[in-house]
């Protein structure tokens, strides 16, 4: 008896301590839509001002690396975010492969740490930042099908929309919650089915209950709002 009101005694004291700790411990301020996420330091600083950023209007040859972009599209790189769940990080070859034809920059200390993993035969170890939990499934690839191929939107203001306005970062950083409720306010939108010079939707079903909306008869843009389902995004 006396060993068992030990016990219960150390439990309850270890069970205070665990909770005092949680109470008294710094906890992470909730992320609003504006706010930035953690700054990440990446192997190399890459430029994404630089690359997919706007040209500039007064300098037509856009020799000059600090006042002007190159306009480059997000899926050039990010090649597997029109086919498949995730963008893909591009594979350090394809990075060679224009910079070993630039000669301007060649000597710069981002392209030269970037030779010295092609040189030594080693995968830039790239960390991620846009990382959603693992319960969570999103797939590029449907939202590109949505976006871009039906609604002809820009490719850049669609990737924007989760990304942030990446062609003005130079390290991607986070600029959108990517939170559950922040999601589903986008899939609450009436969103236009199709746009003009867009895919036709065929019999694809993107929207609510897998339902192809019913025609407008009204001359109207025919709109549908996203799935909201549980089993869509959590399998």
């Amino acid at each position: 008896m006396h060993r068992f009101l030990r016990l219960s005694t150390l439990l309850i004291g270890l069970f205070a301590a665990v909770g005092s700790y949680a109470v008294d411990a710094p906890q992470p301020a909730p992320m609003t839509e504006d706010d930035l996420g953690p700054a990440i330091e990446q192997p190399i600083e890459f430029p994404h001002n630089r690359h997919a950023g706007l040209r500039n209007p007064n300098d037509p040859t856009n020799s000059d690396p600090l006042k002007g972009g190159m306009e480059i599209d997000c899926m050039y790189c990010h090649t597997y975010a029109r086919r498949s769940a995730v963008a893909g990080i591009p594979p350090l070859q394809k990075c060679i492969g224009c910079h070993q034809s630039i000669a301007s920059v060649r000597e710069t200390p981002r392209i030269k740490k970037l030779f010295e993993y092609w040189d030594a035969k080693k995968a830039i170890p790239w960390k991620k930042v846009h990382d959603l939990p693992d319960f969570v499934r999103f797939s590029h690839e449907r939202h590109i099908e949505r976006f871009i191929s039906q609604l002809n939107r820009p490719v850049q203001e669609v990737c924007g929309y989760c990304h942030g306005n990446v062609k003005e970062m130079t390290v991607a950083r986070r600029s959108k919650s990517l939170a559950m409720g922040w999601c589903a306010s986008c899939h609450q939108k009436d969103h236009p089915v199709t746009a003009e010079g867009g895919k036709p939707i065929g019999n694809q079903a993107y929207w609510y209950n897998f339902q192809k909306p019913a025609a407008d008869t009204s001359g109207g843009a025919v709109k549908a709002q996203g799935p909201n389902d549980c089993w869509q995004c959590h399998k």
